[in-house]
């Protein structure tokens, strides 16, 4: 996707003028030092496709599974790619998603299943499996086994599949700040985890990157031990309006099916909102909130999927990056709806800034 992004930059580079200031408080830098407006990274050739022919691919979802708008629909796209462009069998797969409050015991049963019906590799999409995982992988040395959003299970027949959901969130938070004319921003979170806390490391840098005196309202649905915070819209819709209500006029959800929330507090606000994981403006269960959705960060687990699938059929797991970023095309930021391209020419630059390192994106939150 990055390099989808990059090529529509350079259509839109020449024509574009400099992005909205709002109050004088509010001061903008536009690109980071030293790299012009339409600037684009190198990016590697894509890897040669391998024939998946012969693969029986099984696949474990979190809860809602294919369909849920987001995460795991983009782990479904990542299969649905590889059946169009690698022959995998669609005959020879089979999804399996989680029920709503299941423990671990449930998920390890799902993989074992997968396992005994003759499936390998199978692919476990979301950190909640970890342990179900590690029990499985154990259990079945000779079974490949990938974790997307994990890289705890260390065993030599498990593969994660992780992501620098850091420098997506600094994009759009880059992209909130060259937006907003309030110089007020906000932040509603799923469950306050390590891995949820880089979204918001990355997008309040992003933000105050470009300009320094924006003010960043931060907000989590539940604490880190209650992933109810992923399956609440009603909370997170609730702390999207306090941060409307208090002046921010983009609030950024990285909160699951929560997410939803935040897009209804922005249509009840006339504001705006920007997504996560997926292209949300494109989610068919999104569209009444398309005129509110800005952008979304987009982390591409249907590039791991594909990847981790052609890898295996290659019979080469090297070619997995330990953490999927922007240099590879592993995360990246969504265009549709129009809302941004007045500034892609400055969130390229500012790609180019993160890839080529002069820009260091943390991964935990300041304070």
């Amino acid at each position: 996707m990055a390099a989808v992004v990059l090529a529509v930059v350079l259509a839109v580079a020449g024509c574009a003028g400099p992005p909205p200031q709002g109050s004088t408080a509010c001061a903008k830098r536009p690109t980071p030092q030293g790299i012009s407006a339409g600037t684009t990274p190198t990016l590697p050739p894509p890897l040669p496709r391998s024939n998946a022919s012969a693969l029986r691919v099984g696949v474990a979802y979190d809860i809602g599974g294919r369909g849920d708008g987001s995460f795991s629909d983009t782990a479904a796209a990542g299969l649905d790619r590889a059946a169009a462009q690698l022959g995998l069998v669609r005959a020879d797969t089979r999804e399996l998603a989680a029920a709503t409050g299941e423990g671990d015991a449930a998920a390890a049963a799902r993989l074992d299943q997968l396992v005994a019906d003759g499936y390998n590799p199978v692919i476990a999409v979301g950190s909640t499996y970890a342990s179900a995982v590690r029990a499985a992988a154990t259990a079945h040395p000779a079974v490949k086994f990938a974790i997307v959003d994990d890289d705890s299970v260390v065993l030599p027949n498990v593969t994660p599949l992780v992501f620098a959901e850091e420098q997506s969130s600094f994009l759009v938070g880059a992209a909130a700040a060259l937006k907003t004319t309030a110089c007020h921003v906000g932040f509603v979170g799923g469950a306050r985890t390590p891995g949820v806390q880089k979204f918001e490391a990355g997008y309040v840098q992003g933000a105050k990157y470009v300009a320094p005196d924006i003010t960043v309202d931060v907000a989590y649905v539940s604490p880190a031990d209650d992933r109810s915070g992923f399956n609440d819209p009603e909370k997170a819709r609730s702390l999207a309006k306090d941060q409307y209500d208090r002046g921010a006029d983009i609030v950024y959800g990285a909160a699951g099916a929560s997410g939803k929330g935040v897009f209804q507090a922005a249509q009840a606000a006339g504001r705006r909102a920007i997504g996560v994981d997926a292209d949300q403006y494109l989610a068919p269960g999104y569209a009444p909130f398309r005129p509110v959705i800005m952008t979304s960060a987009l982390k591409r687990i249907d590039t791991a999927v594909y990847d981790y699938i052609n890898a295996v059929a290659a019979g080469d797991l090297s070619t997995i990056p330990l953490r999927f970023d922007l240099g590879d095309g592993g995360v990246g930021y969504a265009t549709s709806g129009g809302m941004i391209d007045d500034i892609q020419p400055y969130l390229v630059a500012y790609a180019t800034g993160i890839v080529n390192g002069t820009i260091k994106v943390a991964t935990t939150p300041t304070s």
